[in-house]
């Protein structure tokens, strides 16, 4: 389980690296970055509470 909520936390930093780099090389817009960026910071929440409960 802690294993699981770490890689949902490194999805959740690498995420948001990716959408800036496709943005910025005009691969999509602000639009789906936006979603993008939304999803990053679900899964990373969704992680760290993951990585609590295995913790205690």
């Amino acid at each position: 389980m802690r294993t699981v909520g770490r890689l949902g936390q490194m999805l959740g930093l690498t995420v948001p690296a990716l959408a800036v780099v496709m943005e910025l090389s005009g691969r999509i817009t602000s639009g789906p970055m936006l979603g993008m960026l939304v999803f990053s910071v679900c899964c990373f929440a969704i992680g760290r509470i993951l990585e609590g409960y295995a913790g205690s």
